[in-house]
């Protein structure tokens, strides 16, 4: 299990995120007027200024946009070094994640991999990673 620090705290605005993980979903809101997705989560739509908001499930699929492999822990007894990266999703065009790269040597990591989200539950929260495509 990947160690993380506290984890995020549930609400409406959000909830569709956090909890998709149990589906096998990766939920973002996406605009019911024009389509756009938004992510990070707000109430109205940063394309066409609609309210009408409701979470949809992506593909899961992206690639490595930019990487830090960083070195200090965020917590406690925490394994360094790691590998933070902004993943694009094909759904739109700039629409990104920052995410951890899992079951992969931290050298092998690249700009350009592609990469599938997994899910990691704790507690009521599933904490969506993404490993190579084709990685165990």
């Amino acid at each position: 299990m990947t160690q993380i620090g506290p984890l995020p705290l549930l609400d409406d605005s959000n909830r569709h995120f956090w909890t998709g993980g149990a589906r096998g979903e990766l939920c973002l809101l996406r605009c019911q007027d024009c389509g756009h997705y938004i992510h990070p989560p707000s109430p109205r739509c940063s394309s066409c200024y609609g309210e009408r908001i409701e979470p949809e499930a992506v593909s899961g699929a992206a690639t490595v946009a930019t990487l830090s492999i960083n070195h200090q822990p965020r917590t406690l007894n925490m394994e360094v070094p790691f590998v933070v990266a902004i993943v694009e999703l094909p759904e739109q065009l700039g629409l990104c994640l920052t995410t951890g790269v899992i079951d992969c040597p931290i050298e092998d990591v690249a700009v350009g991999m592609q990469v599938r989200v997994v899910f990691e539950q704790h507690e009521d929260v599933w904490i969506p990673f993404f490993r190579p495509v084709g990685a165990a």
